[in-house]
């Protein structure tokens, strides 16, 4: 059988089982089944697979089928251009978080701190993109701690980069310019609703807080002014709809200049809030 063929067959099996983007992904399986780049797919494609390869794209379409994320097949999500590993016990990066390294790479930092830190992507991203920053990430996942230290290994800011077991601020000390978070804003309404990608393999408590979405914005708004300087701000990734309960809950704490800031689809996807003091 011909790569051009596998994908055919691998794509209407992938469509047939719900997969949003079956040729997509069929084509990104194949390219690691056979170790080669996906760019190169299509140069490969008239050409017969070996029995070997075959086997390996069989195993990783049938995983795929029932919904595992391709990024768990193949180990890895590419994230404001840099490949992260990720596994069941961290959330994927998403193209939509990049909006909130757009907004903080957007003024300076020297220290920075990533609650609930997870893949350790927004993290390490941003000490990546600032080279005298320093930063911890904390996660009440000891799987997430592990990934996140790995991903700051891979990316060459272990030495720059601490990741602490802790449950929000409980084991944070000091104050930061900047805090950064992606938390949990999945209402445990909205829970029924979504994905069987999300629903099956990512960690529950990194989607919602089991109540209306909102508690941890709460938290952050009640407690993080503690842990900034005078002029230290908070990002914090948002719902496309929960832009003005948040901004609201941040004006009632007091903060100063909050702001909703869009993503690249013009949907509401960050809080940015100044510590007041």
């Amino acid at each position: 059988m011909t790569a051009a063929m596998a994908m055919a067959t691998a794509t209407a099996r992938l469509r047939a089982a719900g997969v949003a983007d079956p040729a997509r992904d069929a084509r990104l399986l194949l390219a690691h089944a056979a170790s080669v780049d996906a760019s190169r797919i299509t140069l490969i494609a008239p050409e017969e697979i070996a029995p070997e390869i075959s086997e390996r794209y069989e195993q990783l379409i049938a995983l795929r089928a029932v919904r595992v994320p391709v990024s768990h097949l193949v180990g890895e999500r590419a994230f404001y251009g840099r490949g992260f590993k990720v596994s069941s016990d961290v959330l994927d990066p998403r193209p939509e978080t990049e909006s909130l390294i757009e907004a903080a790479l957007a003024e300076p930092f020297e220290r920075v701190l990533d609650l609930g830190t997870g893949s350790g992507c927004i993290l390490v991203t941003l000490l990546a993109e600032q080279a005298e920053a320093r930063g911890i990430g904390v996660d009440l996942s000891e799987g997430a701690c592990l990934q996140a230290s790995a991903n700051a290994v891979l990316h060459k800011v272990a030495d720059r980069a601490e990741i602490a077991q802790s449950d929000w601020f409980a084991a944070v000390e000091g104050r930061y310019d900047l805090i950064v978070s992606n938390p949990p804003y999945l209402a445990k309404s909205e829970m029924a609703d979504i994905a069987p990608e999300l629903a099956l393999h990512e960690p529950e408590m990194a989607l919602t807080d089991g109540a209306d979405g909102l508690s941890v914005y709460r938290l952050i708004a009640e407690q993080a002014q503690s842990y900034l300087t005078a002029d230290g701000r908070v990002l914090a990734e948002i719902g496309w709809q929960q832009g003005a309960d948040v901004k609201a809950i941040f004006e009632a704490a007091g903060w100063a200049d909050v702001a909703i800031l869009p993503d690249l689809d013009g949907r509401d996807r960050v809080l940015r809030a100044q510590n007041p003091a």
